[in-house]
């Protein structure tokens, strides 16, 4: 299977960790280390703002780039969401 074969490929996820860091990036691939994601916003959020305002400030003016690339290991995954599954 091909990378353009898995589902989530080349799409705009949400990947919030055990922490504070939310993760918003292009998936790219999954392995037993972790998720592959690219072009990505790596942001730790501030106490007062939550997962649901940060989402929708990137809905509407788009991923804030800061990562080319970046591996988010599974121990820190809490959630990965498709970015058009928030409203």
């Amino acid at each position: 299977m091909s990378k353009c074969d898995l589902p989530l490929h080349g799409l705009t996820v949400v990947v919030e960790s055990n922490s504070s860091r939310i993760y918003i990036g292009r998936f790219d691939v999954e392995d037993e280390r972790g998720v592959l994601l690219r072009d990505v916003d790596v942001r730790d959020l501030e106490a007062t703002e939550s997962v649901d305002d940060y989402v929708g400030r990137t809905i509407k003016f788009g991923v804030a780039r800061n990562t080319d690339q970046i591996r988010v290991p599974r121990s820190e995954i809490a959630s990965l969401r498709r970015l058009s599954e928030f409203h």
